[in-house]
């Protein structure tokens, strides 16, 4: 039997962080949690505060528009 190993895994690089809108007190909560994580190396809650912020968002381009 003849076993190979895999092709390595390549992965990219992570998205840029979402931009909260201004003033806005949610993005801003948001946005502070996030830093606050990462200041701990809490990246966890970085990503679900990324999460957040950027479904928290889609009604602010929305009302730009």
């Amino acid at each position: 039997m003849t076993t190979t190993m895999d092709d390595p895994v390549d992965l990219p690089l992570p998205p840029d962080w979402p931009k909260p809108a201004a003033r806005c007190g949610v993005c801003g909560a948001l946005a502070r949690q996030r830093a606050e994580a990462s200041a701990v190396g809490d990246y966890s809650k970085v990503s679900d505060c990324n999460v957040e912020i950027r479904q928290h968002s889609s009604p602010h381009r929305r009302r730009q528009s």
